[in-house]
């Protein structure tokens, strides 16, 4: 943005400059974090004065502080400084207000003071919302530039969770049996899920220790049936019997052995197989974001060959559909051009060649790309990459369980990602997250399996 401002000689009275602003929850948040004001009556989804909805009311200092944008920036631009602001507040400001903020110059004075009429008004009806007047040194050095770089802040807000939560609550309560929740973490976040009405838990486990869990987080079991089990290996088998008897609509893993969960799972006559292997899934909210990101396969198959990628592929894409995403999936090699000597560029052709062909449905594939021009447009660019994926990729098809398991962990460790973790391919979700999740990630992990489980059900039945 170029930055020009007006000196003090330059200044006339009746000069007037404005800029707008759309009033965003990332506002909120932002101004929150930085002043340190946590009035829930200023944070989105609180609910300040107790009438039972979320107030969501722009602070009065931040509305404020949009006035020394048009006056730091605008008129009399870079080089001024305030001597003193005086402030009247006519109405409330909420968020998904847009706002105008006008200075105009009012009068010079010989020691290099101007005083400007300042005010805000509400763009869809002109309401007046502040005004005053502010006392400014006005610059006398001539600032004309375009290259003054503001770093960008992210708010850490999983707003596609929020979405996600959103959507499945409406729907009826996934019965689930969640597995040896016998962990406080564990057992909390399928408490949360069902206090949000997303599930409905079958806790299937050592019951005393179920029953101490509880007990160290301060909860009330009364009306969740509990199944006893003496090993996890005798849960995990019960969970496969609740859903063959109908039971149960989903496997939640609680505190326990990813493989003790699934060796039942894969049993000809008692688990849960439906033809496809069995994959995982990261869910991945990165903040800053504009839609989900999914990793897969990071927890389960090791080193999957081509055909195993085929139904890798094919179980996220059937999930993103389900999920309401445009399914684009980038398998990732360390190239973007095909290497006899790398074997993942060679299965990443495939894989895009026989989606052009049909032998994967539903969303547009194309590999191998490298990490960056998968998901970064100018990186796509640079390379001369085209098409509907490249640059644009929402599915991460990763080379094997190495890759996977540290990229969805920089995204969480780093970019501050919360991560659903779900397992396709068996005759209903199962949802798998890490011993260590926190419960937001359990609780997203089961809304996005309800959301799976009845667009499944619909389209079964259609």
């Amino acid at each position: 943005m170029r930055l020009v401002n007006r000196t003090f000689d330059e200044l006339q009275p009746g000069d007037t400059a404005e800029l707008r602003r759309l009033i965003t929850q990332d506002d909120l948040y932002g101004f929150a974090s930085v002043s340190g004001n946590f009035n829930p009556m200023h944070l989105p989804n609180e609910d300040g004065d107790g009438d039972g909805h979320p107030d969501g009311i722009a602070p009065g200092m931040f509305v404020a502080s949009l006035l020394s944008a048009v006056l730091g920036s605008r008129l009399p631009g870079p080089g001024t400084l305030y001597r003193r602001q005086g402030l009247e507040f006519h109405q409330h400001v909420r968020e998904g207000d847009e706002l105008i903020t006008r200075v105009t110059v009012l009068s010079k004075a010989p020691n290099g003071e101007v005083t400007l009429a300042t005010e805000i008004r509400r763009v869809a009806d002109a309401a007046l919302v502040l005004s005053g007047e502010a006392v400014v040194i006005a610059p006398t050095f001539k600032f004309d530039r375009d290259d003054i770089e503001v770093p960008g802040l992210i708010v850490q807000r999983h707003r596609h969770f929020d979405a996600f939560l959103e959507t499945a609550r409406p729907l009826p309560a996934l019965v689930t049996a969640v597995v040896c929740p016998e962990e406080a973490n564990s057992l909390d976040g399928a408490l949360l899920a069902m206090k949000e009405s997303i599930i409905t838990p079958i806790l299937v486990g050592h019951a005393a220790a179920i029953r101490a869990a509880a007990a160290a987080l301060g909860a009330d079991l009364t009306g969740i049936e509990i199944v006893e089990a003496a090993t996890h290996a005798e849960a995990a088998a019960l969970a496969c019997a609740l859903v063959h008897e109908g039971r149960a609509q989903a496997v939640m893993k609680g505190h326990l052995h990813t493989d003790d969960l699934l060796k039942p799972m894969v049993d000809r006559d008692k688990g849960l197989r439906i033809g496809r292997r069995f994959t995982h899934v990261f869910v991945m909210d990165v903040p800053g974001q504009p839609h989900p990101v999914m990793v897969t396969d990071a927890a389960i198959n090791i080193a999957p060959d081509l055909a195993t990628k085929v139904d890798i592929c094919q179980n996220a894409i059937d999930l993103a559909l389900s999920l309401g995403m445009e399914p684009k999936v980038g398998v990732l090699s360390a190239v973007e051009t095909v290497n006899p000597a790398i074997q993942s560029s060679i299965d990443a052709a495939l894989l895009s060649k026989m989606a052009d062909r049909g032998q994967i449905r539903g969303g547009l594939v194309e590999g191998p790309l490298a990490m960056d021009n998968a998901v970064d447009l100018a990186a796509a660019r640079s390379k001369g990459l085209k098409g509907g994926v490249a640059g644009q990729a929402n599915i991460l098809v990763v080379p094997g369980i190495d890759a996977g398991n540290m990229l969805a962990k920089q995204l969480a460790f780093i970019s501050h990602a919360e991560g659903a973790g779900l397992v396709l391919g068996a005759k209903v979700p199962v949802i798998l997250n890490s011993r260590s999740d926190s419960s937001m990630s359990r609780l997203a992990s089961c809304a996005v399996a309800a959301i799976h489980h009845f667009h499944v059900l619909g389209a079964t039945k259609a």
